[in-house]
């Protein structure tokens, strides 16, 4: 990261993160600052925190312990947001969709309280690609963050929440019809937007990957698009600046044959970034970064 001019991370999860003593956190945001890196943003990495949205006994309560958990772990890397999606239903369960939303709400306004305690700036939560993982649809998006924007507004020591949009995910129907693309779900979360994941996709959303050059010819995501978007609508965006933060699985891990690929990837996906998603190219954004 340092080596390519990036000076951003956001620290995805693990399991072990969950239950790791604070003295491996402080002792990570040194290292990260010896190299002019900060830990600016923690997100979840494995859809973890979903329990808000299950009814079987003990999900939730182990997503809230966990959520602040995390909360707590951001503080002491000095992160100044920490974020997740919301969860998932099982498909037997869709019914009960309003039911788990208004819970997950309940919890989330309770965390921004938390969070505030803790010195974070802000919560995320990012919108998905499939109508068992809200916010999906446009309206699911506006309410979610206008129910939280009004609680902070009427908590002065709480944080904001925000969306960590992707601009991979858009909504295909269960024919594959594409209903919302990326770009038309990032424009309806710019009044509450904190923060974007920069990610490749195909036409249906159902792989991701980097941004070399292999991968931009199959891939759908503009990412000049994406950048022109931000501009256009900078009075609209409720931060001064927008960080993207590359996120990619690379290719299989645990091989040898295949671990050797992953420094490369990083870096041509990075150098591309930087290029065309940075301060110095387009001055409203903020230098691409990396998870």
């Amino acid at each position: 990261m340092a080596e390519e001019g990036v000076a951003q991370l956001q620290l995805g999860t693990f399991f072990e993160l969950y239950h790791l003593p604070d003295a491996y956190f402080i002792r990570l945001r040194e290292e990260a600052e010896q190299h002019g890196i900060r830990i600016a943003s923690m997100f979840t990495a494995h859809r973890e925190l979903g329990g808000f949205f299950r009814f079987e006994p003990g999900w939730e309560e182990v997503a809230r312990r966990n959520y602040e958990r995390l909360i707590e772990i951001g503080a002491l890397l000095g992160a100044a947001s920490v974020g997740s999606n919301p969860g998932a239903l099982m498909r037997d369960e869709m019914a009960r969709k309003q039911e788990g939303i208004a819970r997950y709400l309940r919890h989330m306004q309770e965390l921004q309280c938390y969070a505030y305690e803790k010195g974070l700036q802000r919560l995320t939560i990012e919108p998905m690609s499939c109508l068992a993982e809200p916010p999906t649809l446009p309206d699911e998006i506006v309410h979610m963050a206008r129910t939280l924007e009004a609680h902070h507004r009427e908590h002065p020591r709480s944080v904001p929440a925000g969306f960590c949009v992707d601009v991979s995910h858009g909504y295909a129907d269960e024919n594959g019809a594409v209903r919302h693309s990326p770009v038309a779900l990032l424009e309806t979360a710019l009044p509450y937007l904190a923060e974007i994941h920069l990610k490749n996709t195909d036409s249906l959303f159902n792989s991701t990957f980097g941004f070399t050059e292999e991968e931009r010819r199959r891939g759908i995501v503009d990412v000049d698009e994406v950048a022109d978007v931000l501009v256009r609508n900078a009075d609209r965006l409720p931060v001064e600046e927008v960080t993207g933060y590359l996120e990619i699985g690379g290719p299989k891990l645990g091989r040898d044959y295949s671990d050797r690929q992953v420094e490369g990837l990083l870096r041509e996906s990075l150098q591309f970034l930087v290029e065309h998603f940075t301060t110095s190219h387009r001055p409203k954004l903020a230098r691409s970064e990396t998870r």
